[in-house]
């Protein structure tokens, strides 16, 4: 464990020499060489005060040129007019879209309509007919209760229909 501390700052410390040398290097080769004397190159024998200021704006730069203003002006207006009309196309591409999904919706609604109300007419029917089925039932129910009892004042009762049944069955 001590070996590797020990390679460990051995290598930290080998880091943090050449980083300082890094930094600190170039600017202390500058001086050494102002300090002796010794640049390599000739001195510069140039009027610095006489040179125009490069960041400086020349004064008719802010000038229109009438001619170069108009041509800019047309390709300006040429190309929005050209964006607009494509946009136009865009816009008009995206409502025949839209008109064709809507006229398509209205059909599928139209068409679940047609299916719905022609459920409700099959409910309807079905409810009139049971209805009229319930009638005829229960009139059914009347007239056979009438008739048993008047098979019932006539004589007739449960136990001889059943034997009777039974005998002519065999």
């Amino acid at each position: 464990m001590t070996v590797r501390t020990g390679v460990l700052k051995a290598a930290l410390g080998l880091m943090a020499t050449c980083l300082a040398a890094y930094i600190v290097g170039p600017p202390l080769y500058w001086h050494l060489i102002e300090a002796f004397g010794s640049t390599g190159c000739p001195p510069c024998d140039c009027d610095c005060d006489s040179l125009p200021d490069l960041l400086s704006i020349p004064q008719d730069c802010a000038k229109h040129n009438p001619d170069e203003n108009k041509d800019a002006q047309k390709k300006l207006a040429e190309l929005l007019s050209e964006e607009l009309k494509q946009r136009t196309a865009e816009a008009l591409e995206k409502q025949q879209r839209a008109n064709k999904a809507l006229l398509e919706a209205k059909k599928m609604a139209s068409q679940y309509q047609k299916e719905a109300d022609k459920c409700n007419s099959g409910m309807e029917t079905c409810e009139e007919a049971r209805e009229k089925s319930e009638a005829n039932l229960l009139s059914q129910k009347q007239l056979t209760v009438l008739w048993e009892q008047r098979a019932r004042q006539k004589g007739w009762n449960d136990g001889n229909a059943r034997s009777q049944g039974n005998a002519q069955a065999i």
